[in-house]
């Protein structure tokens, strides 16, 4: 079998690194030309945990933790309160919070030698037939793969050529995320600053060695949003905080120099089937959560897991696809349905709401069985991430070695080796 993933993010490398476990051949190709190492904090969690325990990883990734001592509430006036121990996104003491560039590097050096990435390319156009797919890349090059798998993310190019127009299946939760890195010039160590305000919530954390603050911002975007004009994004973002006190005209000073600038809809994709004849999706493009469930990586992780391993069970591709769909679409819905719980409230709507969130948070490190009541809170992201029995890990279904085969130029096509 000889397979195309489209994507060199998270899932993209991780479902490239059980195929080739599994001696199947693969080609990864990124629009980028470069690894792209930017990006917030990502969360590993319950079976993903599992998922890069049984890739080997697990030791690689700790020591790229992020390590946060503690996470602090802060108000315009730049007053903290409602100190809690660990990040924000650390549920339980076992969950691995790493950079997503991190992750991704990880990933890529991982598989690097043994599987066949081809970064500044694309995919233009798909053709399926009874034998394979027919795929037309951007760079004018054509060949034939037996399966094509789009791990490329929200706005799949893969998912709008086999499954339709993204209006179809894209979910708006009514707000917008933006990333950026800027100086610390706060000084924080190890720590992480939350901002809750009126239809606008930040996050700025400690990274790089406290050299660099690495902010998360969320806000109302009405209807102007367009994921293609980045210029208009940073102005979305300034217009939001504007007048929100504390740091932030300095911090969207930075923003406005920032070259890792990001900035994307709070999202779901929503799909009845995550295949289509030979095309699959996996991670954000077939199901993304949206960043309110903290759970996109490791759905990510465990769909690239779960969908390579049906394809090395050995059964023909339709049965394979259609078991990658009736093991992960249950595990799917129940995260993606707690995302819609947490966004009804996730940022303030009113001034009252304001004080009133700030006044809880004030309170709970005083309250007796404080951390029993966050893990009460937190109890239904614990349970919803953890909802998911593994398939074993299967032998490889080719000869490999050292843990997959040596990829070679098996996939041809008008313009030869691919």
């Amino acid at each position: 079998m000889h397979v195309l993933v489209t994507g060199a993010s998270i899932a993209g490398p991780a479902f490239a690194f059980w195929l080739n476990r599994h001696g199947i051949d693969v080609t990864v190709v990124e629009r980028a030309p470069a690894l792209r190492e930017g990006g917030y904090c990502v969360d590993i969690r319950g079976v993903a945990l599992e998922v890069v325990e049984r890739m080997g990883l697990r030791d690689v990734l700790r020591p790229l933790a992020a390590d946060t001592l503690e996470n602090v509430m802060v108000d315009e006036r730049g007053r903290r309160f409602g100190r809690t121990p660990r990040g924000f996104g650390v549920i339980d003491p076992d969950d691995v919070e790493v950079l997503r560039g991190d992750l991704a590097r990880v990933l890529v050096e991982s598989t690097r030698e043994r599987v066949r990435y081809r970064f500044g390319d694309s995919i233009a156009a798909l053709r399926q037939h009874d034998r394979g797919v027919d795929v037309t890349f951007a760079g004018g090059d054509t060949a034939t793969f037996d399966l094509v798998v789009g791990a490329d993310g929200v706005h799949s190019q893969v998912r709008a050529l086999a499954f339709g127009p993204e209006r179809e299946f894209l979910r708006d939760m009514g707000s917008a995320m933006a990333i950026f890195t800027a100086p610390n010039h706060l000084g924080l160590h190890r720590q992480q600053l939350l901002f809750s305000g009126l239809r606008r919530i930040a996050s700025v954390k400690s990274t790089h060695g406290d050299r660099d603050l690495m902010c998360a911002v969320f806000f109302a975007h009405g209807d102007r949003f367009d994921h293609r004009d980045v210029p208009g994004q940073r102005r979305l973002v300034a217009d939001a905080f504007a007048g929100a006190g504390w740091e932030f005209p300095r911090l969207i000073a930075a923003m406005q120099r920032a070259d890792d600038f990001y900035c994307d809809l709070t999202c779901q994709i929503r799909l009845p089937t995550l295949s289509r004849g030979r095309v699959a999706l996996v991670g954000d493009a077939g199901y993304c959560p949206s960043p309110l469930s903290g759970q996109g990586t490791s759905l990510a992780l465990v769909g690239a897991y779960v969908l390579a391993a049906e394809l090395a069970r050995g059964a023909d591709l339709a049965t394979a696809l259609r078991r990658y769909d009736e093991r992960m679409l249950p595990f799917v819905r129940r995260n993606q349905d707690i995302a819609l719980k947490l966004a009804g409230g996730f940022a303030p709507e009113s001034p009252f709401q304001v004080r009133m969130r700030r006044l809880a948070m004030r309170l709970l490190p005083y309250v007796p069985g404080s951390s029993l009541l966050m893990q009460v809170a937190m109890r239904g992201i614990r349970e919803a991430a953890r909802d998911l029995e593994l398939p074993p890990v299967s032998r490889p279904i080719h000869g490999s070695r050292a843990g997959g085969v040596t990829p070679g130029a098996i996939v041809t096509g008008t313009s030869g080796q691919v």
